[in-house]
C-alpha cells in the first residue's frame, strides 16, 4: 500500500474552528433531567412493566452536549441488569430489559447508537427491526450484525466449534434477502452502519483469501448502491483473521472502495493493534468510520469465557485501557472533526463495563475536539 503510507497522517489535530451548529444536545434532555430517580440500584418490583432511565449527572448532560451530532457512541446490545445505577434508575431482569430496555437506553445523552448483535445468529424480520426503530428517537442510528448464515465460512454446532462448510458463505442473494432488504424495510432512517463480521476463516479458506476477497466483492457489488431510506446507512466489513489488514490489505481496500462499502475497525486480541490497522482507514479516506471494540487485548485472542467471568456483572471499570482509548479518541475527533460520521460500540468486555467506558472515551473526545 504504498500510495497510502505518503499520505499526509489521516487524523491530524482537528483545526481550530468548529461549527456551533454541530454542538448539539443528541435528544430533548428535559424529561431526563426532570424524572425523579430511584434509590441506586434499588429492585423493582415485578409488577412494574416500564424500564426507567437513571439520570445522567449534570457533568454528563454537559459532555453530551459538546460532542458533534455526527458522533454516535453505544454499546453492544442493552440487556445487562448490572448496569442498574449506571443506566438503569433500579435492577430489572434480563427479560424486562431485553423487551423495554432500548427505549429507556435511547433517551441517554450519550447513547445514540447500540449493536444489534442478534441478528448475527439468527436474522430478524422487518417487523422485528420496526419494533426496534420505534423504541428510539430519531436521530438514534442501529449498528446490525449481518447473519452468520452468510458471513462464517463453517456451519457451526451451538459450542462454536465448526462442523462442516457452509454453502452459503458470502452469497449475495441471501444477504440481500435476509438482511439488507428487511433491514431497510424495519429500520429506514435508523440505520447506522450494516457491518458483514466475517468469522474466523478455516485454513482452506485462508490459503485462498484471493478468492474470498472475490466473493466478498460479489456479494458487496450485488447490495443497493445508495440507501435512499438510510441516509447514514453505510455497509462495512469486519475481519477475524490478520491477513486482510497485512498482507493483502490493498487487495481488501481495493474490494471496499470499488463496491462503497468501508472498513469496520475492529479492536479485538485476534487483530492487530488499532495504530496497525490505520492503513487500512487511510487508503478508504474520506468516510465515515465505524468501529467495534470488542474486547480487551489482554484477555488474548480466545479469552471471552475469561472477560466473561471476570467481568459480570458488568458494573464497574475492572481493567481500564487508557492506551486504546487514546488512540481511538484520535481517530474518532479526526474523522468527526471533518464532518464525517462515526459509530462506534463497545463492549462490556472492553474495559469491564461499557456505559463507563463510553463516558471517559467521550470525555478524551471533548479534549482532542477543543484543543486549538
Amino acid at each position: 500500500m504504498e500510495a497510502v503510507t505518503q499520505q499526509n497522517p489521516l487524523f491530524p489535530e482537528l483545526p481550530p474552528e468548529q461549527a456551533e451548529a454541530d454542538l448539539a444536545p443528541a435528544t430533548d434532555l428535559s424529561s431526563v433531567e426532570d424524572k425523579p430517580a430511584r434509590p441506586k440500584g434499588a429492585r423493582v418490583p415485578k409488577s412494574t412493566v416500564q424500564v426507567g432511565l437513571h439520570p445522567p449527572e449534570e457533568a454528563v448532560l454537559a459532555l453530551a452536549a459538546a460532542l458533534p451530532r455526527q458522533l454516535r457512541l453505544g454499546t453492544s446490545s442493552w440487556t445487562y441488569p448490572g448496569w442498574a445505577g449506571l443506566l438503569w434508575d433500579g435492577h430489572y431482569p434480563e427479560t424486562a430489559l431485553s423487551k423495554q430496555g432500548l427505549a429507556a437506553y435511547g433517551q441517554h445523552p450519550l447513547l445514540r447508537t447500540v449493536s444489534l448483535d442478534r441478528n448475527f445468529y439468527r436474522a430478524l424480520t422487518a417487523s422485528q427491526y420496526a419494533r426496534y426503530a420505534g423504541q428510539v428517537p430519531a436521530d438514534f442510528r442501529f449498528v446490525v450484525k449481518a447473519p452468520s448464515l452468510v458471513t462464517d465460512a463453517l456451519v457451526r454446532a451451538e459450542n462454536g466449534r465448526g462442523m462442516q462448510a457452509n454453502p452459503a458463505f458470502l452469497n449475495p442473494d441471501l444477504a440481500v434477502q435476509e438482511f439488507i432488504v428487511p433491514a431497510l424495510e424495519g429500520l429506514g432512517q435508523h440505520i447506522g452502519a450494516l457491518v458483514f463480521q466475517l468469522s474466523p476463516l478455516p485454513p482452506q479458506w485462508l490459503g485462498r483469501l484471493p478468492d474470498v476477497l472475490q466473493r466478498l466483492r460479489s456479494l458487496l457489488a450485488a447490495l443497493p448502491s445508495s440507501l435512499p431510506t438510510a441516509p447514514d446507512g453505510v455497509v462495512a466489513v469486519e475481519v477475524r483473521d490478520p491477513a486482510f489488514i497485512t498482507t493483502h490489505a490493498a487487495a481488501f481496500a481495493k474490494v471496499l472502495r470499488d463496491t462503497g462499502a468501508t472498513y469496520c475497525l475492529g479492536l479485538h486480541p485476534k487483530l492487530p493493534p488499532l495504530e496497525d490497522q490505520l492503513p487500512l482507514l487511510r487508503a478508504l479516506w474520506p468516510g465515515p468510520l465505524v468501529c467495534r471494540w470488542n474486547m480487551n487485548r489482554i484477555h488474548g485472542p480466545y479469552g471471552y469465557e475469561d472477560a466473561e467471568k471476570l467481568y459480570e456483572p458488568f458494573g464497574q471499570l475492572i481493567d481500564p485501557d487508557p492506551e486504546t482509548r487514546l488512540a481511538l479518541a484520535k481517530v474518532i475527533a479526526g474523522t468527526v472533526g471533518r464532518g464525517q460520521n462515526a459509530f462506534v460500540t463497545i463492549s462490556n468486555h472492553a474495559e469491564g463495563s461499557a456505559p463507563q467506558t463510553i463516558v471517559s472515551l467521550a470525555e478524551e473526545i471533548r479534549l482532542r475536539l477543543e484543543r486549538p
